[in-house]
């Protein structure tokens, strides 16, 4: 065991606390209230009529699933009956219309995502209806548009419909091999069956694969989150998110299948986490933000070496949109205003389009605070750096000189950065510099390390 590991053991407790994930700023916990519709769309109209509008991000939030997986904490809708498909897609269609109407009749679209739940749960001629009419009048500006799949279930025909509207990404679902693991998480699908997607995918001309792997499953062993990441090996894929499992049944009711008796330790955890990451540097991946990692070449790779990357609630990106719009069940978009969350039960969503009414639960207004917070979170999630806010409470600094005394920042009275080798420390750092989230709040959530 090197140094640098053992040194991340022994500050695993003091810096273990539960924190936010910092997918936005401010965090959900601390949202304020949605900005008024009127103020959204006009937003929305004064942004894609700029003098050099950057275009719109895109996701589309496709909840079923046939099949419960366990450890998921995602917005899903568990169902074998294959006759909701065209009534979501309408609604989502007839969501999108609304923005349709204050959106330039040519618009510059940057990225299109389509997550869920399972996204390939819906036919081939499903999806081809959906993303026409998402295209119709689009502009595409970058590289393709990309999709999550569960490799049990997807077939050819989706994957060539895809890729025939503009598909070119491809993320696929792994979480683990270990038939031990994958029973209590309910993830049955061995290498042979990811493997047939990953071939037909790229036999199709799908050019970008991506490959999620947690670790800290329940009773998955340091050993096999590592023998992981070398089966994953022989597939080469471009990306792999290698990321901790989050422990939230209180939010996930299928995660209490299993107990907290039966997650790996702190200790466990970062081994599997330190371990994962030199094996997958020396496989010749680079690191990127947190917990991603992309070959030399693939686009991620590139925006990080140039301090272009992005991220969004839809992960790491190239492409920095001024406006995400969420289209389905739960999805959040957002732009200069602030944020907005959809109905997060598909029951509602639906009834509340059919009326004709605005399906948001929730959602945050920009303070003229936020805007230079979250750009510093952004900067530290995405560059690993940022230049230090004008003003910081003593309490602030304080936490910021504990974290350099520790090793795993650099500090300076203008700037913060992260060493490369406490990345997985990324979220306190952003803690510390969090006005409204300190790290020894009572407001956080989601396992830290």
């Amino acid at each position: 065991m090197n140094n640098t590991i053992e040194h991340k053991l022994q500050l695993a407790d003091k810096y273990s606390a539960r924190i936010p994930r910092y997918t936005s700023y401010p965090p959900v916990p601390q949202w304020n209230g949605s900005p008024l519709q009127t103020d959204w769309m006009q937003e929305i109209y004064r942004s894609t009529r700029a003098t050099e509008p950057k275009g719109i991000a895109l996701y589309v939030h496709l909840p079923f699933c046939e099949d419960l997986c366990t450890y998921c904490g995602c917005n899903k809708r568990i169902t074998k009956n294959h006759a909701v498909e065209a009534p979501y897609i309408d609604t989502v269609l007839k969501e999108w219309d609304s923005y349709s109407q204050v959106l330039p009749d040519r618009f510059k679209l940057s990225e299109l995502h389509l997550g869920g739940g399972t996204p390939t749960f819906f036919s081939a001629q499903e999806l081809k209806r959906l993303v026409s009419k998402l295209l119709e009048n689009a502009i595409p500006v970058g590289e393709g548009w990309s999709v999550e799949v569960h490799p049990s279930h997807t077939t050819r025909e989706q994957l060539e419909t895809l890729y025939e509207l503009g598909f070119r990404r491809i993320s696929i679902g792994v979480q683990s091999f270990n038939k031990r693991v994958q029973f209590l998480i309910n993830r049955i699908q061995p290498f042979d069956v990811v493997k047939e997607i990953n071939d037909m995918a790229r036999s199709i001309g799908f050019t970008s694969v991506n490959m999620d792997i947690l670790y800290g499953l329940p009773q998955q062993r340091v050993e096999d989150a590592l023998a992981d990441i070398d089966t994953i090996a022989e597939l080469r894929p471009d990306r792999i998110a290698y990321y901790g499992y989050a422990h939230v049944p209180w939010k996930a009711a299928g995660q209490r299948r299993y107990s907290e008796a039966d997650l790996p330790t702190t200790r466990e955890r970062i081994l599997s986490a330190e371990l994962g990451r030199e094996k997958l540097l020396n496989m010749g991946y680079h690191p990127i933000g947190m917990d991603h990692f992309a070959l030399p070449q693939d686009a991620l790779s590139q925006a990080f070496k140039s301090g272009n990357l992005h991220r969004n609630f839809m992960g790491y990106t190239e492409q920095h949109a001024d406006i995400l719009i969420g289209l389905g069940v739960s999805s959040i978009s957002e732009n200069k205003l602030g944020y907005r969350q959809n109905e997060r039960v598909v029951e509602a969503y639906s009834e509340s389009i059919s009326k004709g009414e605005i399906p948001v639960i929730g959602g945050h207004t920009f303070t003229p605070q936020d805007a230079d917070i979250s750009t510093i979170i952004s900067n530290v999630m995405c560059n690993m750096e940022s230049a230090l806010p004008a003003a910081l409470s003593d309490k602030q600094w304080n936490q910021l000189r504990e974290l350099a005394g520790d090793g795993l920042i650099e500090l300076s009275e203008s700037k913060v950065k992260i060493k490369d080798h406490a990345r997985m420390f990324a979220r306190s750092v952003c803690a510390a510099l969090d006005p409204q989230t300190q790290i020894d709040s009572e407001v956080m959530y989601g396992q830290n390390l």
